[in-house]
């Protein structure tokens, strides 16, 4: 009877191995596109449009991956795809010349059959621009006074199988350049694009495990941000120094589901380009206001693992030197190294308007 029992014993053994070992998701198969794009420039202001009269054009050499499972994410979002795009443009004006710019996105599939793929794209990069302001040679240049500039993609795509491993795909999007008011004149320039071109897929429908990956394990708990951040901006485009901006920040968040933490905070701001306003436009012997301002927001991270996309409104609640709106939005990206550090680069708004790109390091507790 011993004997008998022993193989029983081991295959028990064995299934009991096999529901603990962890599952190992698929590889991430490969697709490379190359597409070509058809804009024109958006007259979003008064002051670019002696520029809108051309219709650029560009090509964009991309490279992403198919999420399979591997990050609890994943499954989350369907499976989205990760990449980069390489994207050239040529303005056909020689008063802007070119842009060259690299974007990492996302790619967030609306519907998926086997042989199409609907789906946005959201991406934000670097760009060089090769013929920015300058007040001596390219004064007529409004959009952007520096070379190097922020970017940001946003796309509704078609993918058609043409084979197994070749697609055809169609997009319409917006691409979008500026320097955040780092330097100016930064009116920034926006392109509305129509996309067309081939993908090539290493494997169209790729197996994906980990469909019901389990909930965080901070989901409904409250945690506590603590940051500071620096940036400079220029004042106007005759004076050319660069000023300091800081800010503090104390927000408290709650993780709310496994896509979503909402956060309301307070922050002081200390712009030093309001300092120089103000000893150009005060009377000699008259009180300045105090340019140091204090805010209030309310925020929205959307988690991607250790990646978010933030979005915030605020108001000044204590601003004695009304230098702009009363209230302020910002965009930006948040990454944590740690479950402790994170970094984030943001762009601050007033009304549609940048006001200047903060660079933040903080704590979460």
């Amino acid at each position: 009877m011993a004997l008998a029992a022993r193989p029983v014993a081991a295959q028990v053994d064995t299934a009991a191995a096999a529901v603990s070992a962890p599952v190992v998701a698929p590889r991430a198969p490969l697709v490379v596109g190359a597409y070509a794009q058809g804009s024109i420039i958006l007259a979003h202001t008064y002051a670019i449009r002696h520029l809108v009269a051309s219709h650029p054009t560009g090509f964009e050499l991309n490279f992403q991956r198919q999420t399979t499972g591997s990050a609890p994410w994943h499954g989350w979002y369907k499976y989205p795809k990760v990449g980069v795009a390489l994207t050239y443009y040529d303005f056909h004006n020689p008063v802007l010349g070119y842009v060259w710019s690299a974007s990492p996105y996302i790619s967030k599939s609306f519907s998926r059959g086997p042989k199409h793929d609907f789906s946005f794209r959201l991406g934000a990069g670097l760009a060089y621009l090769s013929n920015p302001y300058n007040q001596d040679t390219n004064h007529k240049n409004t959009i952007a006074s520096s070379a190097l500039n922020a970017t940001l993609q946003f796309r509704f795509e078609y993918d058609y199988a043409l084979t197994p491993h070749l697609g055809l795909l169609a997009g319409v999007g917006l691409n979008h350049y500026s320097n955040g008011a780092t330097t100016k004149p930064n009116f920034g320039v926006n392109l509305p694009s129509v996309v067309l071109g081939l993908n090539y897929h290493e494997q169209r429908h790729a197996p994906q495990t980990n469909a019901h990956a389990p909930a965080p394990a901070e989901l409904c708990h409250n945690f506590f941000n603590f940051s500071t951040s620096l940036g400079f901006k220029q004042r106007t485009e005759g004076d050319r120094h660069k000023y300091l901006v800081n800010s503090v920040t104390a927000a408290v968040g709650r993780r709310v589901n496994r896509k979503s933490n909402l956060l309301a905070g307070v922050e002081g701001f200390y712009d030093r380009s309001l300092q120089a306003q103000l000893e150009d436009t005060t009377r000699a012997g008259l009180t300045q206001p105090d340019v140091k301002k204090v805010g209030a927001f309310v925020g929205h991270e959307l988690l991607f693992g250790r990646l978010a996309f933030v979005s915030h409104l605020g108001f000044y609640v204590y601003a004695p030197y009304k230098s702009s709106t009363a209230y302020y939005e910002r965009l930006g990206l948040k990454y944590h190294f740690t479950n402790l550090l994170f970094g984030a680069i943001d762009l601050k708004i007033h009304r549609g308007a940048a006001d200047v790109i903060e660079f933040k390091v903080g704590a979460r507790l």
